[in-house]
């Protein structure tokens, strides 16, 4: 194996779907975001498995992301754009029929100034203080806006990993008071609410980590695993030492295996001295500085070295990884670098 190899399994984001899907209140749709390239997956792929599994409405970050989506799904199921209709927007939202999430009272005059009768939804800001629009924006618009047909009214949790927040219920409560007798479909949970509870479910969850196999959805399948080759292997003496600055020295002589793969593919430098690969089920340390495309790991205690190393796999998933590294599951996924050789498993494959 000359290159890094990422496997990912079709299979398990359909059935982290499903299950999202059943966790969801009865008479609940649910959705699939798909945004920065399926979280660094590949989005076509990515996509038919869910669309194949049922899923009919897509969010994505910003219209470009339409793109290779729409090309992958074809016409029917629904593209929504969470960055809503930015200037410029209007020829991609109509010619590939996206629905944005207009959030703002710029973009609601530039989405029905320029795209009269297009569809469009509403993105509320309960509390996050990120995207949307605030209560007295909402209030003042809400009469005009409500009247043009919105499809969707949706609002974002901030907290929704921290289920004993008091944000959770406060953002709940404020969403009730924008949205009550609006006559519109709503939504205000991600994966993460849809784990608070049937509450903060309304007409329409929106997934995404859950279905890529990361935290907080724990009983979530694993979906990537990754095997970086051994290039050189190296026996090192006692007081040498090992990569860039010195920052390892061996303290009794070691075997040292060069894999390739570093932060150019996504793999954080934080990693440095932290992580750990496996050679099947056995924990191999790596040593040393994590560098652009090469990594060190002490593998002087296995009887035979293989071709590759996991870093990825049933003994360390990407939530495991990335509090090696200082990070969430969700940086290591869509850093996943262009490099790797991927490797698409199960029925969609």
């Amino acid at each position: 194996m000359a290159t890094a190899t990422l496997t990912i399994d079709l299979d398990a984001i359909a059935a982290n779907w499903r299950g999202l899907d059943q966790l969801s209140a009865p008479g609940t749709q649910t959705a699939a975001v798909v945004k920065a390239d399926a979280y660094g997956l590949g989005v076509a792929r990515v996509a038919r498995a869910l669309a194949q599994a049922g899923a009919r409405r897509f969010f994505v970050a910003v219209a470009e992301e339409g793109v290779a989506l729409r090309q992958a799904l074809g016409p029917g199921p629904q593209i929504a754009v969470l960055g809503g209709h930015m200037a410029g927007d209007a020829e991609l939202i109509r010619s590939l029929d996206l629905t944005p999430m207009l959030n703002s009272i710029d973009q609601i005059t530039r989405h029905l100034e320029t795209l009269p009768g297009h569809g469009f939804g509403l993105q509320l800001d309960t509390g996050m203080n990120r995207l949307g629009l605030e209560r007295a924006e909402w209030e003042a618009v809400a009469a005009l806006v409500l009247d043009a047909g919105p499809e969707l009214v949706m609002s974002h949790l901030a907290c929704a990993d921290e289920p004993d927040h008091p944000l959770n219920m406060a953002q709940l409560v404020e969403f009730h008071a924008m949205t009550d007798g609006v006559g519109v479909p709503r939504s205000l949970a991600a994966t993460g609410g849809i784990l608070l509870g049937p509450e903060f479910h309304f007409d329409l969850t929106r997934p995404g980590i859950g279905l890529y196999g990361g935290l907080p959805h724990a009983a979530g399948y694993p979906v990537v695993s990754l095997s970086l080759p051994v290039i050189q292997l190296r026996e090192v003496a006692a007081g040498e030492a090992v990569g860039y600055g010195c920052a390892h020295v061996a303290e009794a002589p070691a075997l040292i295996a060069t894999l390739s793969g570093g932060y150019a593919d996504g793999l954080l430098r934080s990693l440095s001295g932290n992580a750990t690969f496996w050679a099947g089920d056995v924990p191999c340390p790596l040593v040393g500085r994590v560098s652009m495309d090469l990594i060190t790991v002490d593998v002087s205690h296995l009887e035979a070295v293989p071709d590759a190393l996991d870093l990825l796999g049933p003994y360390q998933g990407v939530d495991d990884l990335a509090a090696a590294g200082g990070s969430i599951g969700y940086e290591i996924l869509t850093g996943l670098g262009p490099r790797y050789a991927r490797r698409y498993a199960g029925r969609g494959a």
